[in-house]
């Protein structure tokens, strides 16, 4: 249960823990902004890192005063622990606009009491969420690969939280960046041309990041990237990845 220290100046800090998954899941990374008091935790996952992800939190920030619990989107890795997070925080749940009806069924009937007034669904075109003195944006990311999916954006850090955009399968130090773009390719390219939709909205979402002031892309799975010229070489390899309906053809719709 290390926490990585992505980013921290006194009085802003961010973390990640990528060793909380044991068995049979997928490695997966969860992320926590803390800032004075304030604190948002992204993509918290399911029953496999609550227990643990919770004990961790505790060093930096009581479970109690967490004021967000923020998901890309809908996922059990993402965020089916959602009740146990009702249970034992006060935070709001961030999600898509689209998810905020169909979350709940992730909540059992006793618990509905817990939940009311808690969501707060993020409109289509994103949003500014308040965060101490400053903000997290929520960055639309659509069909990236849910219909209704949000990266996260924090300014002061200039860290983007990307979901499964930039998701890599690697057998050993998820928490290390990126060193050999080139060879990194074969962690990302199966998943990538399965779970991301087309090249179209690729080269939408591409063409809105390189609109930001990026230092760190944080996926929910494996390595992330860190520096303007690895930051570039990813994007310009999303920028042409060829996916999703890109490949599809009549012989992947025949009666079995």
């Amino acid at each position: 249960m290390k926490a990585n220290i992505l980013f921290d100046n006194q009085q802003h800090k961010v973390i990640t823990f990528t060793d909380l998954v044991t068995g049979e899941g997928i490695q997966s990374n969860q992320m926590a902004i803390i800032q004075e008091g304030h604190s948002a935790i992204i993509d918290p996952g399911g029953d496999l890192t609550y227990m643990p992800l919770s004990m961790a939190i505790t060093k930096h920030v009581k479970v109690k005063d967490i004021d967000y619990v923020i998901a890309t989107h809908q996922d059990p890795d993402i965020v089916s622990s959602l009740d146990k997070w009702l249970m034992y925080s006060d935070a709001k749940i961030v999600v898509s606009k689209l998810w905020e009806r169909f979350v709940p069924h992730l909540v059992p009937g006793y618990m509905k009491e817990k939940a009311q007034g808690r969501m707060l669904p993020i409109p289509d075109r994103g949003m500014n969420i308040p965060f101490g003195n400053s903000v997290i944006k929520a960055i639309p990311a659509h069909f990236l690969h849910s219909v209704g999916n949000f990266h996260f954006y924090d300014p002061i850090s200039k860290i983007l939280f990307s979901g499964d955009m930039g998701a890599s399968m690697v057998d050993d130090s998820p928490e290390r960046p990126v060193r050999d773009f080139e060879k990194h390719i074969l962690k990302m390219q199966a998943f990538h041309q399965r779970y991301m939709v087309s090249n179209k909205v690729c080269r939408l979402w591409v063409t809105m990041i390189r609109g930001l002031d990026v230092e760190m892309i944080v996926p929910q799975h494996g390595r992330p990237f860190q520096g303007k010229e690895t930051i570039s070489k990813f994007l310009d390899w999303v920028e042409t990845l060829e996916c999703g309906i890109d490949h599809i053809s009549q012989q992947h719709y025949t009666l079995p």
